[in-house]
């Protein structure tokens, strides 16, 4: 790993924006910016931007993520990977996953679970997302969403550069946008108001042990727990592939992210091949 990740923490820099487009966008402005000869140090290992307002969010597969302002979790975090290859990114997404559900867990109770790819359910509703966007040798990769799709790589280069982890968690929101099917904030579930900026540091501290834990000791028990926390493990779903819809028994998680299915036969999806029907 290189010193400046070594010696950088997540959330150092913890820096809120009252307003943004999009938290992603704005930490990706902030590596580029960091390119030009006379801004080089702009982006940082562990930098953080917090949002009060966010009035493009992203979601998986070119969703809007929308959210109250000053409600909710809203942030991007930038990490540089290595020594992780790009081949190996589900292992962040999973490392990601992991430290959103171990927080939240804390304060929502055993009813939290990770919904593949790396979704944060309570019972059967959502209560958080996270989209990360790789950076490949200094060029953003063709699917920014995808935890296990492999990235291409431009010129010869194949480094992993940047990691922009976009994380979005309901709090303080009691009232969601009609079309949305199943949002639920930590507030509905325990009555209470929450600090919101001061669980975002906490989330940034459990992120940095998590990801200590990734870069020291490897990806077993991170795998383990994220499959050990899964939504709807051994249980039958509806599942959509394109046209069809059909029923499958969710198995388990591969180590490269694929999600194992059976129903006639065991069956392996990539991120993106199909979609929950719920």
């Amino acid at each position: 790993m290189s010193h400046l990740a070594a010696t950088n923490t997540i959330g150092s820099p913890f820096i809120e924006l009252q307003s943004v487009d999009s938290t992603n966008n704005y930490a990706r402005q902030q590596i580029h910016a960091a390119c030009l000869p006379d801004r080089q140090g702009l982006a940082q290992h562990g930098m953080t931007f917090f949002a009060h307002e966010q009035t493009k969010g992203k979601g998986q597969r070119g969703r809007v993520w929308i959210t109250e302002p000053g409600a909710n979790i809203v942030m991007s975090i930038l990490v540089k990977p290595a020594p992780l290859p790009i081949s190996l990114q589900f292992q962040l997404s999973a490392c990601v996953a992991v430290s959103v559900h171990e927080f939240f867990l804390k304060y929502a109770g055993d009813s939290t679970k990770i919904k593949w790819p790396n979704d944060l359910y309570w019972q059967d509703r959502k209560a958080g997302g996270i989209l990360i966007e790789s950076v490949v040798g200094s060029r953003e990769s063709v699917r920014k969403d995808s935890p296990t799709e492999s990235l291409r790589t431009f010129g010869g280069v194949s480094t992993w550069d940047w990691a922009i982890i976009g994380i979005g968690i309901n709090i303080n929101q009691t009232l969601f946008p009609a079309y949305l099917s199943n949002p639920v904030s930590l507030k509905q579930m325990t009555g209470n108001d929450f600090n919101v900026l001061a669980l975002a540091e906490e989330l940034c501290g459990i992120l940095q042990r998590r990801f200590d834990e990734l870069m020291a000791t490897g990806f077993e028990n991170i795998f383990n727990t994220y499959n050990s926390h899964l939504y709807k493990v051994n249980e039958k779903v509806k599942l959509k592939k394109e046209s069809r819809v059909f029923e499958a028994v969710i198995k388990a998680v591969s180590p490269d992210g694929k999600l194992i299915t059976h129903h006639a036969i065991e069956e392996l999806f990539d991120f993106g091949d199909v979609e929950w029907v719920i």
